[in-house]
């Protein structure tokens, strides 16, 4: 047994206080990553500080129109949330392709935006690893990269982020809500999370300390139609080899607006704006939708051994558009 310290948050402030006095503290909400790691040695803190008592479970629309989410709304509340179902589709299909029932049931929004990749080299203690420990080398390059990314990575890491939720909450422009010793602030979702460069043990741009309390989602704009695709190796409770969320507008056969993230190929959920130019104006036709996909997927840079993700995500980007075009 490794011994810690546990603490009860009263409030908000008390837990970000308690951060704040010990470096190696930690946040405990559902504790689906964060006990995982602590018995794979992953991490050893001194001190848990436990949120997930805190008021911070409830889904509210704001005056604007925007939905906020508290950071400790579980992931089954979010997927069958009314507002989420009719409003939010390709969020509520994010949510219920992720993980099992029982995890989706204990999991919190926060902690699903943090959770650490499942890289299986990142896991394993005994196999250098940069996200792990900054300079020990990483393992994958060379080895088992079927899961990998494709884009956006570098010579010190090539994990991928393992959130569905995220990869939609990025293509609906969500905003984080964060709280620290100076206060609230807010941070878009597309900056939120990090590529690995030569940190790739620093997964986001939240400051030390900083505990998220919400999410908060823009209002979709009239017409909108959105959908989650994600392609796996088994039809439940698996990563995704590539994900596509997806927001598009059509006005009498002509793209007017279109919001797409990937997930399963970067190391953070990936923004398509390449794709998202291509289509804004264009014909709502499966040429339109190639061209999209090739512009996005025209820098990948694929390991030996994930070659077939390139033409996989390019696939599934356009079954995606195909689809929401053809709603009604």
């Amino acid at each position: 047994m490794i011994p810690f310290d546990y603490h009860r948050a009263t409030s908000v402030a008390d837990a970000v206080t308690a951060v704040a006095e010990r470096p190696d503290a930690v946040f405990l909400a559902g504790g689906t990553n964060l006990v995982d790691h602590m018995k794979l040695g992953i991490l050893e803190p001194s001190l848990v500080v436990d949120v997930g008592h805190l008021p911070l479970t409830d889904i509210e629309q704001l005056p604007d129109g925007a939905l906020r989410v508290g950071a400790d709304v579980r992931n089954s509340d979010l997927a069958a949330h009314p507002v989420v179902r009719s409003r939010y589709p390709v969020l509520a299909r994010a949510l219920l392709s992720a993980a099992s029932g029982q995890l989706r049931n204990l999991a919190t929004t926060a902690g699903n935006l943090l959770q650490r990749t499942r890289c299986v080299y990142f896991q394993d203690v005994t196999t250098p690893c940069n996200k792990r420990t900054p300079g020990e080398g990483c393992s994958a390059i060379g080895g088992y990269v079927r899961y990998h990314a494709i884009l956006g990575a570098s010579e010190h890491c090539v994990a991928v982020h393992p959130s569905d939720m995220a990869v939609a909450m990025a293509a609906l422009d969500a905003q984080v809500v964060f709280v620290d010793a100076e206060g609230e602030h807010r941070l878009p979702l597309t900056e939120f999370h990090r590529l690995p460069g030569d940190r790739p043990d620093r997964d986001t741009e939240l400051p030390p300390g900083a505990l998220i309390t919400a999410v908060e989602i823009p209002a979709p704009p009239d017409g909108a139609r959105s959908t989650y695709r994600k392609v796996r190796d088994r039809a439940s409770y698996a990563f995704a080899l590539t994900s596509v969320a997806a927001e598009l507008i059509v006005d009498d056969g002509t793209v007017t607006s279109a919001r797409i993230a990937l997930g399963g190929v970067a190391h953070k959920p990936w923004r398509a704006r390449r794709a998202e130019e291509v289509l804004t104006g264009a014909p709502a036709t499966e040429d339109t939708f190639r061209r999209a996909a090739d512009a996005e997927l025209v820098d990948a840079q694929p390991l030996p051994g994930n070659e077939f993700k390139v033409e996989l995500t390019r696939r599934t980007i356009i079954a995606t558009l195909t689809e929401l075009s053809e709603q009604r």
